[in-house]
C-alpha cells in the first residue's frame, strides 16, 4: 500500500497540545480566580453553550487521562451531586436570564455513572436555572453500565447526540489497557441509543495501544461502521505516565513506535473514508448527512474543549469540579479536587480557581490555529508568516504546506503535520518545558 502521507519523523518529534483552547490550560494559572469568573458570568449574553462535569465511573480505565475517579463510595457521588446542583443556582443567578444556551454536553468520567433519576433532576435544574428553550443535548456514555432505564430517561429528556468509549473491539487489547468491554456491550448499548431518539451517535477509537496492529485496528474500524456509528472519534493514545499514574500499569515495552502509529493514523483515515465517512479535522470522521460533516464542508467547523465541533456559541461555561469555561476575554477552570470543589460551594463561592486572561493578540492566534485545524489554512499575515518562515520552511519543501500571499494552506498529505505547523504559531510553546502528547 503505498503512502498517501509522506511521512517525515524529524518534523513529528516535538510534542505538541490539541488546541482545544488557546492559550492552552498549561498556560493557566492562580492570577485568574472567582472574582474574574464573577465578571465574565455578569457580562455574559446571547449564545452560551453549557458543559456538565461527572468526574465518576464505575471503573477507571488504564489508559484515561480524564479528571475522573471510581464510584466505589456512593456518598461522594451524592455529595458531589448536591455541590453541582449549588453551582447551577450560582451561576444561573449571575446571569439572569441573559443566557440563551443552544446545548449542554454532558461529559465525564461517565455521566452514566449517576442514577438516571439524578441525571433527571439535573435536567430539571438547568431549566429552571437557565431558562432552558428546547437546547441540542449531548451525553457521553459508558456502555458498560447503559440500561433500559437510561433509554428511557434519555428518551425522555430529548438527548439527540451520543457518544460511546468503544476505544476497541480487540478483547486482547481490552485487556492491556485495562477496559474489559465484550461486543455485546457495544452492540446493545447502539441498539437502545437508537431507540432513545439518538440521532448521531459517536464512537471514540483509540489507535496507538500495546500490542495493537493494523489489522486489528481494521478489524474495530469496520466494525464501528457496520454498527452504524455516524462519527468516530479516532484517537492516538497518549502514553504520560509521568502526568497519569495510572497509566503506569500499562506495558510501554508494547507500544507501537511512532511510524507504526503514524501508518495506522493513514490507514485509518484510508479505511473510513473509503467506507463513506467525511473526513472532520485531523481526527474525526462523519456520515455525510451528520451535522458535523456538513459543518466541515460548509467551512463551518470550531474546535472547543470537546474537539471538533459546529458550536458557534462565543462563551462556554464549565460546571463541575475541573470544567473549564471559555469566554471571549477569558479561560478559567473551576477546582480539579472534587473535595475541595464541594467545600467551596458549600461556603456559596464559586469553585473557579485558576486560568489565563485572554489579550487581543491571544484572541488572533486562536482564530489563526483553529482556522487551520478546522479549514486547513488561514489568513497569517505577513509579518506572522515571516515570524516563522525558518521554522515553516521544512514543510513546505516537503509539499506539507504551501503560502500564497497571505494564505496559509495546509495540503492534503500535511494533515497528520496539522497540529506541528499550528504551534509554529504559539509563543508560549517555543520556550514551554510542558510536555504535551505525541503529534500523531
Amino acid at each position: 500500500m503505498s503512502g498517501m502521507w509522506p511521512y517525515f519523523p524529524d518534523l513529528l518529534a516535538k510534542p505538541v497540545p490539541r488546541y482545544t483552547s488557546f492559550p492552552t490550560a498549561a498556560e493557566f494559572g492562580c492570577a485568574v480566580g472567582p472574582g474574574d469568573f464573577d465578571r465574565a458570568l455578569q457580562q455574559a449574553s446571547g449564545g452560551i453553550s453549557l458543559y456538565v462535569h461527572i468526574p465518576f465511573c464505575e471503573k477507571i480505565c488504564w489508559y484515561c487521562g480524564c479528571n475522573t475517579s471510581a464510584t466505589n463510595r456512593r456518598e461522594r457521588l451524592t455529595s458531589y451531586r448536591d455541590a453541582l446542583h449549588r453551582e447551577i443556582a450560582l451561576v444561573g443567578a449571575r446571569l439572569r436570564g441573559r443566557a440563551d444556551v443552544r446545548r449542554i454536553a454532558f461529559g465525564g468520567g461517565s455521566p452514566n455513572a449517576i442514577a438516571p433519576t439524578d441525571f433527571v433532576r439535573l435536567v430539571d435544574a438547568l431549566t429552571i436555572q437557565f431558562g432552558l428553550d428546547d437546547p441540542i443535548i449531548s451525553i457521553e456514555l459508558d456502555p458498560r453500565n447503559l440500561t433500559g432505564e437510561w433509554g428511557q430517561v434519555l428518551s425522555f429528556v430529548g438527548v439527540e447526540y451520543a457518544s460511546m468509549g468503544v476505544q476497541t473491539f480487540d478483547p486482547a487489547l481490552q485487556q492491556a489497557i485495562g477496559r474489559i468491554q465484550p461486543d455485546a456491550d457495544i452492540e446493545q448499548g447502539t441498539e437502545l441509543l437508537r431507540k432513545a431518539g439518538v440521532t448521531s451517535l459517536n464512537f471514540d477509537l483509540m489507535y496507538g495501544l500495546p500490542g495493537q496492529t493494523w489489522e486489528s485496528l481494521a478489524a474495530t474500524l469496520s466494525r464501528a461502521a457496520e454498527l452504524g456509528a455516524d462519527r468516530i472519534a479516532l484517537f492516538g493514545y497518549a502514553h504520560v505516565p509521568h502526568m497519569i499514574a495510572r497509566q503506569r500499569q500499562i506495558d510501554a515495552t508494547a507500544l507501537p513506535d511512532q511510524a507504526q502509529r503514524f501508518a495506522m493514523a493513514e490507514q485509518g483515515y484510508r479505511l473510513l473514508t473509503g467506507a463513506g465517512y467525511q473526513p472532520v479535522g485531523f481526527d474525526h470522521f462523519a456520515r455525510p448527512g451528520d451535522p458535523l460533516a456538513q459543518a466541515a464542508l460548509e467551512g463551518r467547523l470550531h474546535r472547543n474543549f470537546q474537539g471538533f465541533t459546529d458550536d458557534a456559541a462565543p462563551v462556554l461555561i464549565g460546571l463541575g469540579a475541573s470544567a473549564i469555561s471559555s469566554f471571549p476575554e477569558l479561560l478559567i477552570q473551576n477546582e480539579k479536587n472534587a473535595g475541595r470543589y464541594r467545600m467551596l460551594l458549600s461556603q456559596g463561592i464559586l469553585p473557579a480557581s485558576h486560568g489565563v486572561a485572554r489579550s487581543l493578540e491571544d484572541g488572533d492566534i486562536g482564530r489563526l490555529i483553529e482556522a487551520l485545524l478546522c479549514q486547513g489554512e488561514a489568513h497569517v499575515g505577513t509579518e506572522r508568516l515571516s515570524s516563522v518562515s525558518a521554522s515553516l520552511g521544512p514543510f513546505i519543501a516537503h509539499g506539507l504546506a504551501s503560502v500564497e500571499g497571505e494564505v496559509l494552506r495546509i495540503a492534503p498529505g500535511g494533515l497528520p503535520y496539522a497540529r506541528t505547523i499550528a504551534a509554529l504559531f504559539d509563543p508560549y510553546r517555543q520556550h514551554s518545558p510542558q510536555r504535551f502528547s505525541s503529534a500523531v
